[in-house]
């Protein structure tokens, strides 16, 4: 998998939200009402369906058209899947030419801007396996109170360590860091030279795990409001800026690579905050570094992650979408969903693959692990580029004030959430 390429799916998207030119579409929580919404009101045809995949690489190409294949076999549904060059792009020149893919990967900050326009169907109280879900991917995918589609798979950020570096130090088993002043001492102890103890990317995808355990976050759990100029996000904040200060931390890019798995390979630091795509990366790239992954450390409120998700997006325009209900349910069943985290690395969306999952991959559990307490990035039209512009101004955190930046993502978030 190249490096950055499942958090950009999880996390781009901000140049869709200006094409759409949506007013802010604010996120609810809540279940899901009874409505008139039922599997008799999606539309049934004897169409082929189409499906446009954003693709980490051949190996999720490949996992993804012959899972669809198998199951048209089967079902007696043909069905294209493509890979997209530009998956953004491609999906919004579908819906505006009137002629959109039946299915389609969707990211939390897509969601918003789609639903607000009547372009996507709200499926997902539909699903047989509805309740299987994580309770936290179910939130990144609803809005107003409709949870719109089935979380497709799932990534969360970990501690990932340098094995023969942490022996090298001194340091056991009984050193992993369970809180910020152990992270802080293991640092302290694998600084050495230009070798950074800790590094991670200058973005507040990686940074904001920090400010969680805080205990902040930038939008209100219940959606309603902006909480970026909290105190719990400033003592986060202040914390990295420490460490960054006193040369313990470091950002990727200051160490010369391009993100923090690259910086963990290269062993330019002896520990990184990355998720599970980086176990891949680490395979093909750095066959020989040795690691380990642990829980991220819990902070003053405990412990907290960040997580990223794509969900299986169907288009309200689809004349065959109770086809494409059943082929998402096929796609997120048990046996599919840890076929395709064999192939290409993610996690299974649903509680019930959980165990396997564990017994198959008993070096990476803490990835897992993390689901229980993992916040999604805000979900509001425009709140991409918000993170943007925070990202930019947390390049310069080691100088800068971490107040001021708050200040100015509040600014900026407020009339995000509250429009």
């Amino acid at each position: 998998m190249k490096p950055t390429a499942r958090a950009a799916l999880a996390a781009g998207g901000a140049a869709l939200a200006a094409t759409l030119l949506l007013a802010g579409c604010g996120q609810g929580f809540e279940e899901s009402p009874d409505d008139a919404s039922s599997a008799d009101a999606l539309t049934s045809s004897s169409d082929p369906l189409t499906i446009l995949f954003g693709s980490s690489g051949d190996a999720e190409t490949k996992a993804v058209q012959d899972a669809v294949a198998a199951w048209s076999a089967q079902s007696g549904v043909q069905v294209t899947a493509t890979p997209a060059t530009n998956l953004n792009q491609e999906l919004s020149q579908g819906f505006a030419a009137g002629s959109p893919p039946d299915l389609f990967y969707l990211s939390p900050d897509q969601i918003a801007a789609y639903a607000a326009n009547g372009s996507i169907e709200a499926y997902g109280d539909q699903l047989t396996n509805k309740g299987d879900f994580h309770p936290s991917l179910v939130r990144n995918f609803t809005v107003d109170g409709k949870f719109y589609c089935a979380p497709k798979d799932f990534s969360t950020l970990a501690l990932v360590i340098n094995t023969d570096m942490w022996a090298e130090a001194g340091l056991t088993d009984a050193d992993i860091p369970t809180t910020w002043e152990q992270l802080d001492a293991a640092a302290a102890k694998l600084t050495k030279g230009d070798r950074a103890g800790l590094a991670f990317d200058a973005q507040y995808q990686r940074v904001g795990a920090f400010t969680a355990q805080a205990g902040g976050r930038l939008v209100s759990a219940d959606g309603t409001q902006a909480v970026a100029d909290s105190p719990e996000n400033l003592a986060g904040l202040e914390y990295v800026k420490k460490h960054l200060t006193d040369g313990t931390f470091a950002y990727s890019a200051d160490l010369g690579a391009g993100w923090g798995g690259e910086a963990f390979g290269k062993e330019l630091a002896a520990m990184a905050i990355e998720g599970n795509w980086i176990t891949g990366a680490l395979s093909a790239d750095f066959p020989d570094v040795k690691y380990r992954v642990a829980q991220l450390p819990a902070g003053p409120a405990g412990q907290a992650t960040l997580q990223y998700t794509n969900c299986w997006g169907m288009a309200a325009d689809s004349p065959n979408q109770k086809a494409a209900l059943e082929l998402v349910e096929h796609l997120t069943g048990t046996e599919q969903q840890l076929a395709f985290s064999k192939a290409f690395g993610p996690m299974p969306s649903i509680q019930s693959a959980a165990d396997r999952w564990r017994t198959d991959n008993p070096a990476l559990v803490a990835f897992l692990d993390g689901a229980a307490y993992a916040q999604g990035l805000p979900t509001d039209v425009g709140a991409t580029d918000v993170i943007n512009d925070f990202n930019a101004q947390l390049e310069s955190l080691k100088s800068g004030d971490p107040k001021q930046i708050l200040t100015t993502v509040q600014g900026n978030l407020a009339p995000v959430v509250g429009g």
